[in-house]
């Protein structure tokens, strides 16, 4: 992280609304990083927040390689970038289908224009708005992750159609 973004962002205070694409993708890196055990992330369809790069190949990765124990689980309203723009994060769900789970919500959900990332149950980052890259992220702050928690397993319920990673056939 660039020196001017680490001092803009502080998630250790009152948790602010901040805004930028750039910063967005910083603080995204900072939940990941702080995760060991277990991501839950809601998004459109990761286009925002430099999914596609390296670095958060390798952030995935470490949370996928360095617990025996710990899984990411994606709730997507389309699966389409992730499979075509994100191949580092898809060859990860080849590899660890059964410690990473990606999937797709049904129609009633379609409607959800926010996205938001909890990282072992005290780290969130939250973007208000799809379209307007206006976010708020904490660590340690289990009661907002909560909340935040209680929805994802609400949207989790909604999304009956998980991504297959083979196909299946003769």
């Amino acid at each position: 992280m660039h020196q001017n973004t680490a001092n803009k962002l502080n998630p250790r205070t009152s948790s602010p609304i901040i805004t930028g694409e750039h910063l967005y993708a910083d603080a995204i890196n900072t939940i990941l990083a702080s995760a060991s055990r277990e991501l839950l992330i809601f998004d459109q369809d990761l286009s925002h927040g430099d999914f596609s790069s390296l670095q958060k190949y390798d952030l995935f990765q470490k949370v996928l390689c360095h617990n025996p124990n710990s899984c990411i689980t994606v709730i997507l309203q389309n699966t389409a970038f992730f499979q075509e723009r994100c191949p580092r994060l898809f060859s990860l769900l080849k590899l660890y289908d059964h410690k990473m789970r990606i999937f797709e919500t049904n129609e009633t959900v379609k409607h959800a224009k926010d996205c938001f990332i909890l990282a072992d149950g005290q780290h969130y980052i939250k973007r208000i708005h799809v379209n307007q890259a206006r976010f708020k992220y904490a660590l340690n702050d289990r009661e907002t992750v909560e909340v935040l928690h209680d929805r994802f397993l609400e949207l989790l319920e909604a999304s009956q159609n998980r991504m297959a990673v083979t196909k299946t056939g003769l």
